[in-house]
């Protein structure tokens, strides 16, 4: 039976965040304890202030209605559509987002230099030489006592050739697998097979692959055989009226003419694409995958 299914908003009571043996817990200040089951969302890439204000507006009705207790997102072009500075980032975790994944623009803005490395809740391409600076996955609480880890990986078709994922993984695997519950990867890549193969090669031991990278999103949510969350692309968040979230025009100009052209982040309406992972408090693995696409008019 195919349990994914097709949603359109959903709360999460105010939190805060502490360290345990250097895994971040997160802890629900109404009830002075942990809650249970974990819903856990993830949205598809931020991009610039369209996007932002996409999280604002909309992203509390969600996690209410859906009562999200864990929130990880794609950052990647959350400040002007390429990278990421520190401010957009405090203004991304003020929002209650716990975990931001990044991708191949991880290294747009120069600024991350500055900061990638000593915050644990920004991950980013794990498959990374090892020599950069930052973490490719991290390990974190929620609910009762659940430590949910989070990988941030990057595919090479189309993209740069980075060291392989599968391999990668491979070797997190044995890592992650004695200290985690449950295990989210982020797979940002551009080509559906390479993004289905992944999924399909770890089905049954990872609990969720889900694809970020072309700002569209797929209908293709499901949960595999060996019960592993799927989807394609979770999408995107930020402007709606756009190509990719980039200006039409400009993005038109580009192509007819096959001469740079300076992109800008679009204006109008903003959306937000995500899915919402239906935990099971009892064995940990995923009961349902939903889709999250919403628009704000102006």
């Amino acid at each position: 039976m195919n349990r994914a299914r097709l949603s359109s908003v959903y709360i999460l009571w105010p939190t805060v965040f502490g360290e345990n043996n250097g895994i971040i817990i997160k802890k629900n200040k109404k009830s002075g304890g942990i809650e249970s089951p974990v819903n856990i969302l993830f949205i598809g890439d931020v991009v610039g202030k369209p996007g932002r204000k996409a999280l604002r507006s909309l992203l509390p009705d969600i996690k209410r209605t859906h009562k999200i207790e864990f929130i990880i997102a794609n950052a990647e072009n959350a400040a002007g559509g390429r990278g990421l500075t520190h401010e957009v980032m405090d203004e991304l975790f003020n929002l209650e987002i716990d975990v931001l994944t990044m991708g191949n623009h991880v290294w747009d803005n120069k600024e991350i230099y500055n900061f990638i490395e000593n915050e644990k809740r920004l991950i980013r391409p794990a498959n990374y030489p090892p020599d950069c600076p930052g973490q490719g996955y991290g390990i974190y609480r929620a609910g009762i006592d659940r430590k949910i880890a989070v990988v941030n990986l990057m595919g090479r078709v189309f993209l740069q050739p980075l060291d392989c994922p599968f391999r990668v993984m491979e070797e997190l695997l044995q890592e992650i697998k004695e200290q985690a519950d449950i295990i989210i990867v982020d797979f940002h890549a551009e080509a559906t097979s390479e993004k289905l193969a992944f999924a399909h090669y770890f089905d049954g031991r990872l609990d969720a692959v889900l694809g970020t990278h072309t700002h569209v999103q797929t209908a293709d949510a499901r949960i595999f055989p060996g019960g592993t969350a799927y989807i394609t692309d979770l999408g995107m968040t930020g402007p709606y009226d756009s190509i990719l979230g980039m200006d039409k025009a400009m993005v038109i100009q580009k192509i007819m003419s096959q001469r740079p052209v300076r992109l800008e982040v679009a204006k109008g309406p903003v959306q937000i694409e995500a899915v919402v992972l239906n935990m099971d408090e009892n064995t940990n693995k995923v009961n349902g995958i939903e889709r999250i696409s919403q628009v704000l008019s102006q």
